[in-house]
């Protein structure tokens, strides 16, 4: 019990450049205070004790803000940081080193008593803030999942996972889509710099492509006419793009 308190601490102290001493860590983190709660209810609930286990559960949840049921198994050097609003279901995993953050939900998508309902969360993964994980699939080792992203498919090792429903950016596949879409102002990663919704950041980028594309198309059509080359017939049956009218679309 005691080596893993430990472990715990030194891990928050690792990963955490606000923790400034082993006493601080004790007194002041609530996801340490919840996960020594969790294995005190989880032994109970392994040994039969199920109205005990879910008691002190629901008396960790009063004091951390932090909701483990008891069935779900946690490992070792687990960090939970800041943890309000955390929610890990019954038969949600969790493996070692992984990360929370604050508004994490391990949920189920299935009311069948029995099975396997929640998530499996492989070694090392890291889950921002207010990020949903729902289904009984797994999301492997190293494996990254984006703030506020709604995972409901399993995430390969290694890939991160962003976005409402969330998609799959591969290290190798996505890194020159990646450095492309940041240059018109999108980051796959659901942030942007100045604050701005990086989905309409990259139509507004998109339709003003277009609109330079449609400008440098009716200049060359005038360089044309000037040689004596009309294309009054295709000019007359292609459509106009207003940018205008596009940008009060995405706004």
């Amino acid at each position: 019990m005691f080596s893993r308190l430990r472990e715990d601490i030194a891990c928050i102290l690792e990963r955490d450049p606000a923790a400034r001493s082993t006493w601080e860590v004790l007194t002041c983190y609530p996801g340490l205070h919840a996960l020594a709660l969790h294995r005190l209810a989880h032994a109970c609930w392994t040994h039969g004790l199920r109205w005990l286990g879910r008691f002190i559960s629901q008396v960790s949840r009063w004091c951390t803000g932090i909701e483990i049921h008891p069935g779900a198994k946690v490992g070792r050097r687990v960090f939970i940081d800041h943890g309000m609003g955390v929610v890990i279901g019954e038969t949600a995993e969790v493996g070692d080193e992984s990360t929370l953050y604050q508004g994490v939900t391990l949920g189920g998508t299935s009311l069948a008593k029995g099975a396997k309902r929640h998530p499996t969360l492989g070694r090392a993964v890291i889950v921002g803030a207010g990020a949903k994980i729902l289904g009984g699939f797994t999301v492997g080792d190293g494996a990254r999942i984006g703030s506020n992203a709604v995972v409901i498919k399993e995430v390969p090792p290694g890939a991160t996972a962003v976005g409402n429903p969330a998609r799959i950016l591969h290290k190798e596949v996505e890194a020159a889509r990646e450095q492309a879409a940041n240059r018109m102002g999108f980051s796959a990663y659901g942030l942007s710099q100045d604050g701005d919704d990086p989905l309409t950041k990259a139509l507004h980028g998109l339709i003003d492509h277009v609109a330079a594309q449609q400008r440098e198309i009716e200049r060359l059509a005038a360089a044309l006419e000037r040689h004596g080359i009309s294309i009054a017939e295709v000019t007359a049956e292609a459509p106009k793009v207003d940018p205008k009218q596009l940008d009060k679309l995405v706004d």
